[in-house]
């Protein structure tokens, strides 16, 4: 196995997306050929960036299984065309128990599906002033992390809500992942609040990258979104922060050789300790 190529040049592509898979495309196309223009060796996507969609009737007769899906065909057939890797962020696809799954993919440079997630946690809240958001009603939980080798090193997959859970990324930082995706669609109270201070306790929790492209601004559907895409190197620094200005791109370089630096000024990965907790009462 060849030494892991020591720097990557990723692109983050901000989206508004649209209620359908073609506006979409078309969308991504620009993006890409920017991308592929400026050098990068990775284009990164944000949450649900193939179809945003919340109307259930309109959505139910336009998602399908994931080997069918118009939008990860496109993102297969663009990385071909542009030599890119392509991080598709997730889409919705229609899952065994036709329930929809969001759906994550790591697309390689020959067009090849590298490695798949469905999103594991699920966004069902209720705040303040807002109607309950319940992901959960039409979308099936995924049951397995999953960390993906790649020419720079193994590479964790995740989506937005997922942040919240502390203890998947430490998995997969510990199971050796160098960086980690978080494609999300951020609400706009708790991405003002939360958003980057998680990102970047994720960050440094891990020893890692982030890199987190975003939905951004109010979208057909209705929705409005953070933005704000942020990269994030092992130490906690903001590299890029894309404020709310959507469809746009973001270059950034990464010095893979800090993940080892980090942890070994702290390892804390390796610091494990077993332990019992006691409720004290009165």
């Amino acid at each position: 196995m060849t030494d892991p190529r020591p720097t990557l040049r990723a692109a983050l592509g901000q989206m508004q997306s649209a209620d359908t898979h073609a506006a979409n495309i078309a969308t991504v196309r620009v993006l890409a050929q920017q991308a592929a223009d400026a050098g990068a060796d990775m284009l990164c996507l944000p949450e649900v960036a193939g179809l945003m969609n919340r109307n259930a009737e309109l959505a139910r007769t336009q998602v399908v299984a994931a080997e069918h899906d118009p939008f990860i065909a496109a993102c297969r057939d663009l990385a071909v065309r542009h030599g890119l890797w392509i991080q598709g962020g997730s889409t919705p696809v229609l899952g065994p128990d036709g329930r929809f799954l969001n759906h994550a993919t790591l697309i390689d440079d020959t067009g090849a599906v590298v490695a798949s997630y469905d999103k594991i946690h699920l966004f069902d809240v209720a705040l303040d002033g807002q109607a309950p958001i319940g992901e959960s009603k039409r979308f099936a939980p995924g049951t397995r992390a999953v960390l993906a080798d790649t020419p720079w090193g193994p590479m964790a997959l995740s989506i937005c809500y997922d942040m919240r859970f502390a203890y998947l990324y430490r998995a997969l930082a510990q199971a050796g992942a160098v960086l980690a995706f978080v494609p999300s669609a951020f609400t706009v109270s708790t991405g003002r609040a939360h958003w980057e201070v998680l990102l970047r306790a994720r960050a440094i929790e891990m020893g890692a990258f982030v890199l987190a492209a975003a939905q951004s601004g109010t979208h057909a559907d209705g929705r409005e979104t953070w933005g704000h895409s942020l990269a994030i190197d092992p130490w906690g620094r903001v590299l890029a922060d894309m404020g709310q200005d959507a469809p746009q791109l973001a270059m950034v370089d990464l010095d893979l050789q800090r993940v080892a630096q980090a942890r070994a000024q702290i390892p804390a990965l390796t610091h494990d300790r077993a332990f019992t907790l006691d409720h004290i009462t009165r």
